[in-house]
């Protein structure tokens, strides 16, 4: 019974917000054919979760992203 957890910034689409509803249903489509396909997993017990996370709660070499982002620009 896999469980995969895909993270991902709220950033990139509409007004910064996370990937799209059919963006989020491909990546889980996709995943749970990967298993399917490379390790002969069952996509009926195939779990994808994905959690959105705010860029100011993800960090990068021990700064933020928006901070990481100030210094690299």
């Amino acid at each position: 019974m896999p469980y995969v957890n895909i993270k991902v910034t709220k950033e990139g689409g509409p007004e910064g917000a996370g990937p799209s509803s059919e963006q989020k249903a491909e990546l889980i489509k996709g995943v749970t054919e990967l298993l399917e396909k490379v390790l002969h997993k069952n996509p009926a017990t195939t779990f994808v979760v994905i959690d959105e996370v705010a860029l100011e709660d993800w960090g990068i070499g021990g700064l933020s992203v928006p901070e990481f982002r100030k210094l690299k620009s």
